[in-house]
């Protein structure tokens, strides 16, 4: 179990909660004191988290410990099947695909996906996208909107791969197709951010008609780490340059960047994945069926009028 250092006075409450959870499952005499043990937690929690600075919450959207999109598949989809390769050249696993159902509707799923294990995480390039798989991503979006199926996309990416083969084989081109394909996709997107959303990685999955959030994720164009190495030559001032990206959830909600942040247990998503899930459940499903009265053309409109709005100065 990673611990981060200002999180460890919440860790051990948590752990002394859910070891008393357990217990009480046996024991109904333990309940009082699990309720006491449990509000406690829960003030601490947002006590102590309610002062992080941004560059700590850019800690917290990397844990690796955070849900994953396969985790909230598991939890949120049944009937899952997962559909792989770009058609043109190869798999790549850093970004997982297929077709599920949602409260009973059918639906096509698009997310990141780092990897648990070093094996995993070097099989899934941490979460880092080759052109291959935007390049699948695209060819579900259309799918997607060829059969008429919503979008969900879960967010979670330091960034596109620079490699050279990924430049050599069209990243940019694969990225944009991407944003082409989703601003004219005829079907209800929903895209969650549900870690950090790096650069072009993450648009590529994130140009839908609802972006939320989730408390702890951050949503940049450029690293904390990469802005600080260009603006100061300098990427141990990572924590300065988190405070000036803007790039927490709060300030995302402010700036028109995101329509919605979701709640997370206390002591984050990874304290409580199943808690986390059905935050996430709930914030889906209010959006789909917000977007369910649209027209085809009206999602198009209603996803071109929301990105034409972000930057525009109010009277």
């Amino acid at each position: 179990m990673y611990v981060l250092p200002f999180e460890k006075p919440v860790v051990e409450l948590l752990t002394r909660v859910k070891d008393l959870r357990e217990l009480a499952k046996s024991d109904q005499r333990l309940t009082t004191e699990l309720r006491r043990l449990e509000d406690k937690a829960g003030k601490l929690a947002r006590e102590l988290f309610a002062d992080l600075s941004p560059w700590q919450k850019v800690q917290l959207s990397r844990h690796p410990n955070r849900p994953y999109t396969l985790d909230y598949v598991e939890t949120l989809f049944t009937d899952w099947m997962e559909l792989s390769g770009d058609r043109r050249y190869a798999e790549d696993a850093a970004i997982v695909c297929g077709l599920a159902k949602f409260h009973g509707k059918s639906v096509a799923v698009v997310g990141h996906q780092k990897g648990r294990s070093t094996k995993d995480k070097v099989t899934r390039n941490f979460g880092q996208a080759h052109p291959e798989g935007n390049r699948k991503a695209c060819r579900i979006y259309e799918m997607a909107s060829r059969f008429g199926l919503p979008i969900l996309t879960f967010i979670d990416t330091p960034g596109a791969y620079p490699g050279i083969g990924a430049e050599e084989r069209g990243q940019s081109e694969a990225i944009g197709a991407c944003l082409a394909a989703m601003s004219r996709a005829e079907v209800p997107i929903v895209a969650t951010i549900i870690g950090e959303g790096g650069s072009g990685g993450a648009l590529a999955l994130g140009v839908a008609n609802r972006v939320h959030v989730l408390e702890y994720g951050t949503y940049s164009v450029i690293s904390p780490e990469g802005c600080a190495s260009i603006l100061w030559k300098d990427g141990s001032k990572a924590d300065e340059a988190a405070t000036r990206l803007k790039i927490t959830a709060p300030d995302l909600l402010r700036l028109g960047v995101v329509d919605c942040i979701v709640d997370e247990p206390a002591g984050g998503a990874h304290q409580d994945p199943a808690a986390a899930a059905r935050l996430v459940d709930t914030a889906l499903w209010t959006a789909l069926r917000e977007l369910e009265g649209l027209s085809p053309a009206e999602l198009v409109a209603d996803r071109y009028q929301r990105f034409r709005a972000i930057g525009a100065l109010l009277a």
